[in-house]
């Protein structure tokens, strides 16, 4: 018995190392700023298996630039979808350089792409789930990060859609602290005319609030800083300025209340929430989900940690154990 499990458990680790890159080919796709996203299509992987009534599956967004590829590891039996109980689709954001997005854009490039929208990355994802895959209904959607906003928009975009929803270190909307950091990244992208150069500021920027400055010291010493701001800079050159600014703006704009009040939005939320937040965050801002997470009378997971952004890894146990329990 105990070879059975370690052979199960091995394979079900080759399936999330190995999943094939899939897309959904939309086509022309009307923003929700009335543009129109030329050839739109969205990348995904998938894990596991649908079960016959089709109601094990699963939707794992992106974070801010991530990747399926990357993100892949949460179909693992140990992590928080287990792919030996659930169908997880692990879906690419618009705009993260694998859908859609102004990198790869044959008709739109770079600046001819149009701004897009949180909500613009739920419809599509919408869009593959419903139409491409043809899953009517939704066991749980939960990402981290942008994945946490997208699941915050995903309660109001489609309340009927989802049964369970646990945004990890997202926000409802964005907080004044949030759009000048957010907006201070943009500015130098713009001002720098959008050269890669102009990268390793914005990924030194992004990696100070990544964590916290206690954070930074503890893992970090002053003489090592040298070789610390090398590699920050060498990875900038890989990433690329314009997938970077559009997931930003979408970002920026992000707000799933749209001028009506937080009481009156949480009417309409139908799925079961869980909300994670790191407290020390100082990347997006907790306080806005949790004020949102008190209205909707849902369980409030606090990682109170020095890590910041990064306490999703640093106390990855303790929120695998809360949203293992809330899904299962």
């Amino acid at each position: 018995m105990k070879k059975l499990f370690i052979i199960v458990l091995l394979l079900c680790l080759v399936e999330s190392t190995f999943a094939q890159q899939k897309f959904y080919q939309i086509g022309n796709y009307p923003l929700e700023n009335g543009q129109i996203l030329k050839d739109c299509k969205i990348g995904y992987r998938t894990f596991g298996k649908l079960n016959g009534d089709k109601s094990n599956a699963i939707l794992v967004p992106t974070w801010f630039t991530g990747t399926s590829q990357q993100k892949s590891f949460v179909a693992n039996p140990s992590d928080i979808a287990d792919s030996t109980k659930y169908f997880v689709i692990v879906v690419d954001a618009l705009g993260n350089g694998v859908s859609s997005s102004p990198s790869n854009s044959v008709s739109q490039k770079d600046k001819l792409f149009p701004t897009i929208s949180i909500r613009d990355m739920v419809n599509t994802e919408y869009k593959l789930v419903k139409e491409s895959l043809k899953i009517n209904h939704l066991y749980a959607v939960t990402g981290i990060s942008m994945g946490g906003m997208q699941s915050f928009q995903w309660m109001v975009s489609y309340p009927d859609f989802v049964d369970k929803i646990v945004p990890i270190i997202g926000s409802p909307k964005q907080s004044s602290y949030d759009k000048l950091y957010w907006n201070l990244q943009l500015n130098i992208i713009e001002r720098g005319q959008y050269a890669n150069e102009t990268m390793k500021t914005v990924n030194a920027l992004h990696q100070l609030n990544l964590w916290t400055p206690s954070s930074r010291e503890e893992n970090t010493q002053s003489d090592d800083y040298a070789n610390y701001i090398k590699k920050i800079e060498e990875d900038a050159l890989k990433l690329n300025p314009y997938d970077w600014a559009i997931q930003l703006k979408a970002m920026i704009n992000h707000d799933i209340f749209q001028g009506k009040k937080p009481e009156e939005i949480a009417t309409k939320v139908k799925a079961k929430v869980m909300i994670v937040v790191a407290t020390q965050d100082h990347m997006v801002n907790p306080q806005a989900a949790i004020r949102f997470g008190k209205l909707l009378k849902a369980p409030i997971v606090e990682l109170t940690g020095n890590c910041g952004h990064m306490a999703t890894s640093c106390e990855g146990d303790k929120m695998r154990a809360h949203i293992k329990g809330f899904l299962d």
